[in-house]
């Protein structure tokens, strides 16, 4: 196989510094440092950036490269990276050591070693009953089966084919019950991506959907991890429907289930760090600012177990953070705040984190300390990264009304009237040009024009009434990210956004 250069370097430098150095110990030997596949691995860990003619010439001293000896380097560098991997997991993951115990059990069968099969299935059987495998469950009992058959142990198949029978069906019904749950799960929440607009088809669509018996109450999901989904169903039912009352006990009940089940807390905290998540953001809807604190700081103290884990612990640390920063008026310390992110950021692999983007959040931030030009440069980046993309059409129209309200704020009038132009072609396309986007297109053009003091005072008077009527209907979450609203109070009081911002929030 041949293996691309990119794919080696962002394996490499994908690995936590404890996966690093099982790699040097998984491919220990005398002669270790002076195979090239480990300085290769090595140079690769100490580069800042990806240049494979660089890294051929540190491999081979200034020495000729020959092509093809190079690439069967990387290619080999790559899978035995994978290999050391796998053994890694072995070590920290119940599902590897399942699998791989599973793996013995077929050696030892192919070599007749009956007894010792039944030795390892027990053990087995006992560990996937604890952490609810149930595919390995049914496997279990086909290795039960298979060894009787083979043995012609009649008398067993007779006397146990009842118990078989009856666990496997079981088995078989709950892993179906989990499959069914995360099914509701995912059309669920891939229309909530799609559209977020709340409309009725939406609500009647989602209302079908929890229609379905098994989410009538708990005692319909047959296992813990299906409780855990039945929650997060509810949770994420709950809040596109604004019921935010609801959200918050089914986010918390959903937190005291995983938190009482230490077993699955180690194995794996995916999961748990989503439900933290779910929870600190149904503290903010009600207004439960110490709560939001509190485990705020509790997300801080999860240990991550992957990669993917830190990556969203932090991405979902700053997210609320910033939420919090900006709703209460405290620019400044969300200012700081977005200095240590943007520094701890440089560590992750851009490609890694850009599909979950602050860049909205940024805007605000920047906005709220006055700081215009970095806010129309975080804009334009969210703008460029969503180009094309069907998730969140809701907030791709929101950022093209920023950015009018940014222009305006820089004083930008030659472009306004283009950039008019253009946001209505955007948002008119679809058919998805809304009240509130109507209304602010229509002010932006008004306030080009000639006005008084007092014309001008009546008109963003009467818009921030308009838009106090439009933010009280479930279908305008548009208010939820910028304040728009102390945004006119701002400037119908000239008063400081931020103040404004701090103000309502203490009222």
């Amino acid at each position: 196989m041949k293996t691309p250069s990119s794919r080696l370097y962002d394996l490499i430098k994908s690995l936590t510094s404890a996966e690093r150095r099982y790699f040097k110990l998984y491919v220990s030997s005398k002669d270790a440092n002076s195979n090239k596949y480990v300085q290769l691995f090595d140079a690769i860990v100490v580069s800042e950036r990806f240049d494979d003619e660089q890294l051929a010439k540190i491999i081979y001293s200034g020495q000729p490269v020959e092509t093809r000896k190079y690439s069967e380097l990387k290619s080999y560098l790559y899978e035995l990276v994978i290999r050391s991997l796998q053994s890694f997991d072995e070590k920290s993951s119940v599902d590897y050591r399942l699998k791989n115990q599973l793996l013995g059990v077929r050696a030892l069968f192919k070599r007749s070693h009956f007894e010792d099969c039944k030795a390892i299935l027990a053990k087995v059987k006992k560990t996937a009953a604890e952490y609810e495998d149930f595919k390995v469950l049914v496997e279990v009992l086909e290795w039960e089966k298979k060894i009787a058959y083979t043995q012609t142990d009649i008398a067993f198949l007779d006397k146990e084919m009842g118990r078989i029978t009856a666990e496997e069906q079981v088995y078989l019904e709950n892993q179906a019950n989990i499959s069914a749950y995360r099914n509701i799960f995912f059309n669920i929440l891939v229309g909530i991506r799609k559209d977020v607009s709340r409309s009725k088809a939406q609500r009647e669509s989602f209302a079908q959907i929890m229609e379905n018996p098994l989410m009538a109450n708990e005692s319909m999901a047959r296992s813990f991890n299906a409780k855990v989904l039945y929650y997060r169903i509810l949770s994420i039912y709950y809040f596109s429907n604004s019921n935010f009352e609801s959200f918050y006990d089914s986010s918390k009940r959903l937190l005291d289930l995983m938190e009482h089940n230490e077993l699955m807390m180690a194995e794996d905290v995916s999961e748990y760090i989503s439900a933290l998540n779910n929870h600190i953001i149904s503290c903010g809807r009600l207004g439960r600012v110490e709560e939001v604190r509190e485990s705020l700081d509790k997300l801080n103290t999860v240990t991550p177990i992957t990669l993917d884990d830190e990556l969203k612990i932090h991405r979902q640390y700053y997210m609320n953070k910033f939420r919090l920063c900006i709703s209460t008026g405290e620019f400044e310390e969300g200012a700081n705040e977005l200095k240590r992110h943007l520094k701890t950021v440089e560590k992750f692999d851009k490609q890694l984190f850009i599909k979950n983007s602050f860049y909205l959040q940024y805007f605000c931030i920047y906005f709220g300390n006055g700081d215009f030009e970095n806010a129309l440069e975080s804009l334009n980046d969210w703008i460029k990264l969503m180009a094309g993309s069907v998730e969140r059409k809701d907030l791709q129209s929101l950022s093209r009304v920023l950015n009018l309200i940014i222009h305006y704020e820089l004083g930008n009038s030659m472009l306004l009237d283009s950039l008019l132009r253009s946001t209505y072609r955007y948002l008119n396309k679809s058919n998805r040009l809304s009240e509130f986007e109507r209304k602010m297109m229509n002010f932006i053009r008004e306030a080009g024009k000639p006005h008084s003091k007092g014309e001008m005072q009546q008109i963003l008077e009467t818009l921030k009434q308009d838009f106090e009527d439009l933010s009280r209907q479930p279908s305008y979450g548009v208010f939820d990210l910028f304040d728009i609203i102390s945004w006119l109070e701002s400037k119908i009081n000239n008063k400081p956004y931020a103040q404004v911002v701090k103000d309502r929030f203490l009222r």
